[in-house]
């Protein structure tokens, strides 16, 4: 994947035949791809493909029923690696949890606590103008719109400066405004760090993602540069193609996101 240059980047993600069985269900089937560091890799699907489940798996959430996860080195699986991997790797849920009493002042204040982060109100200080979210920052979260809780979620995913950041749908529920600043963030952040960001809308993989991963019905059906995704055909149409049956089902939707994403956001 990706140029020479690239290729000599050191691989920070690593799926390896993973698959993850319920019942006679087969959430993920023999799941393989690599992401290197410097890179904002896009992972990329219909609903209910197997993103969440591939995210909690590398995040030490969900234990593969065959197969190895490994970041930066480590396998989520294992106990002890986890606790280790806990220090290097920020985590977003597409919802993420939040104390919702608390101002994210407290919260974030509360994480680095926990996390030990050196020289917390310094810290505290970066994310806080990385995410924009001066203005409710002594506010109690549950009085927060979805769009600064998602971005207080970011601020906490990134407080400890992780290595390698996974995010799970970042831009859900932000503004057109809002939006933008954080698809410059993340560009930003995949300069020297590894991200890999799950999203429904094709124009997001567009303005943030070097490669691709795409995943239909629980498989890897590609992985490589945006480019080469689109070498032949638009971005659209090569997604309908890959994905087949489950991509038509949803196309409406991906269409009227992005619709609305162009209109509004540069």
């Amino acid at each position: 994947m990706g140029s020479d240059e690239e290729k000599t980047r050191p691989v920070t993600i690593r799926a390896d035949a993973v698959s993850k069985i319920y019942g006679g269900f087969a959430a993920l089937s023999e799941v393989s791809f690599e992401v290197r560091r410097g890179t904002v890799c896009a992972f990329l699907g219909p609903n209910g493909a197997g993103k969440s489940t591939s995210m909690r798996i590398l995040t030490g959430y969900l234990s593969p029923t065959k197969g190895r996860a490994e970041v930066l080195g480590h396998d989520p699986s294992i106990a002890e690696q986890r606790r280790t991997l806990a220090r290097k790797l920020g985590y977003l849920p597409e919802s993420g949890p939040l104390y919702r009493e608390m101002t994210p002042f407290e919260s974030l204040s509360f994480f680095a606590d926990i996390r030990a982060v050196p020289s917390p109100l310094r810290a505290i200080e970066r994310v806080v103008e990385q995410c924009a979210v001066t203005e409710v920052l002594h506010k109690p979260i549950y009085k927060l719109s979805k769009g600064f809780r998602q971005r207080v979620g970011m601020a906490q995913a990134l407080l400890h400066d992780p290595e390698v950041l996974i995010l799970d749908e970042p831009t859900s529920g932000l503004d057109p405004l809002q939006i933008r600043e954080v698809r410059a963030l993340i560009r930003k952040l995949g300069e020297e760090k590894t991200v890999l960001l799950s999203t429904h809308i094709l124009q997001e993989v567009e303005a943030m993602a070097s490669e691709v991963v795409m995943i239909a019905e629980g498989r890897i059906v590609f992985t490589g540069t945006l480019g080469e995704l689109k070498a032949e055909a638009t971005l659209e149409q090569r997604f309908l193609e890959l994905a087949g049956d489950d991509a038509k089902k949803t196309k409406k939707a991906y269409r009227a996101d992005d619709d609305a994403t162009d209109k509004e956001v540069a």
